[in-house]
């Protein structure tokens, strides 16, 4: 957490802008395509990487779908996960999150900012919306980022297992899904350090609606699963 807040601190004048600008932004979505509003959220996290002594090396971009909207599923470190994955995914995309960690101050505001969506873990109905919003967004173009672990916790590079209610949106959408390896991704914000680090995104091969045809969600989630754990496994022997 010391990063974390040496990052707020040094970057303060600019949080104050940013805050600004996304409540101006929330006030007239009119003006703003998803383009528009994706290209101040990769500002805000060029701005945190910077402060930060943050650099992630990415591997995969030609696996990402040419068209269309799909889904991104990732194994969940830390607080740095979905900026990692946005900052190498050049294309706009937004993130599905635990509802109660958005409303931290600034998670809040960018949020609010790409459109993400909110879900509460614990209100099923909270879940079925969550999944139908989702799923209805994709269909129209949309790509989300989904942690199908539901959480982290000092998990580091060991991966969990894999939520199979967390690919029903994929499913219902009949839409790619790509993998994503994240490595090292727990350093910026879980050690306590000001040193440089480096994390990895790995886009791995999309599975398309024809290769998942017929499995069952917990069929999916294994799938998914043992693609990102095996291309754990190659980096770590590597």
């Amino acid at each position: 957490m010391l990063r974390f807040w040496y990052v707020i601190i040094i970057s303060l004048p600019y949080i104050i802008y940013y805050l600004a600008k996304g409540s101006y932004i929330e006030k007239n979505t009119e003006r703003y395509s998803e383009a528009d509003r994706y290209r101040v959220a990769l500002h805000v996290i060029h701005v945190m990487k910077r402060n930060g002594r943050i650099r992630t090396s990415v591997t995969g971009v030609e696996n990402l779908p040419a068209e269309g909207g799909y889904v991104l599923y990732a194994n969940h470190q830390g607080k740095y996960d979905a900026l990692g994955i946005m900052d190498a995914h050049k294309k706009p995309c937004t993130v599905m999150m635990d509802a109660k960690r958005s409303k931290m101050i600034i998670v809040d505001q960018f949020i609010t900012l790409i459109d993400g969506c909110r879900i509460d873990k614990t209100d099923i109905k909270s879940q079925v919306e969550a999944t139908r919003k989702v799923t209805k967004e994709v269909k129209k173009g949309r790509r989300y980022i989904v942690f199908p672990e539901g959480g982290y916790f000092h998990n580091r590079n060991a991966i969990k297992e894999f939520m199979p209610g967390a690919f029903k949106c994929a499913v219902r959408a009949n839409c790619p899904i790509v993998p994503v390896l994240l490595v090292d991704s727990y350093k910026p914000f879980e050690i306590n350090s000001l040193r440089r680090v480096k994390t990895q995104v790995h886009f791995l091969p999309a599975i398309y609606p024809e290769e998942y045809e017929g499995l069952t969600t917990d069929q999916i989630a294994k799938l998914v699963r043992n693609r990102i754990v095996d291309a754990m496994q190659q980096k770590a022997c590597a």
